[in-house]
């Protein structure tokens, strides 16, 4: 599968809230939550969101992210279930990293924290994502607030070297 990663800018609200929507079943409502439309609005404006498409044109993942050093942080990754495992989260986390650290990777002192599904959550086995971070390189770290459907959530940390 061909994939092209772009900054995503206002025309592309609808496709993050479309990829949102497949995922509400994980993590709670965020399509008509207007604090998740005013994330998706506030990380677009600081070109912080990226969106990902398959080679057809057809919206495949997105990503927020922010931060500054030494501290970054990957605050919401969305892949479609129909193109789960071709690579489309690697490529918006390569992407991710690139803007990050300017191309140049993690510094001594530098992390990048994400929260994702807590061990007993059903989305962590069926999603993949504690697995698919693990291949990043990301570590379990300390859990984290129950997400808004009442699902654990952890923190998985990146570090760069010491």
């Amino acid at each position: 599968m061909g994939i092209r990663v772009e900054v995503a800018t206002a025309a592309d609200v609808p496709v993050i809230l479309g990829l949102a929507g497949e995922v509400e079943h994980w993590f709670g409502p965020m399509v008509g939550n207007p604090g998740f439309r005013r994330a998706v609005d506030e990380h677009i404006a600081q070109q912080r969101a990226l969106v990902a498409f398959g080679s057809g044109g057809e919206p495949a993942g997105g990503v927020l992210f922010g931060g500054s050093s030494p501290r970054f942080a990957v605050h919401w990754l969305v892949v479609s279930d129909r193109v789960r495992g071709q690579g489309v989260g690697r490529s918006l986390m390569e992407s991710v990293m690139e803007r990050l650290t300017n191309g140049g990777g993690l510094a001594s002192g530098e992390v990048v924290d994400v929260v994702t599904f807590g061990e007993d959550h059903p989305g962590a086995i069926e999603s993949g994502a504690r697995v698919f971070y693990e291949r990043l390189g990301f570590t379990p770290a300390e859990p984290a607030p129950d997400g808004p459907e009442g699902g654990s959530r952890q923190v998985y940390r990146l570090t760069g070297p010491t």
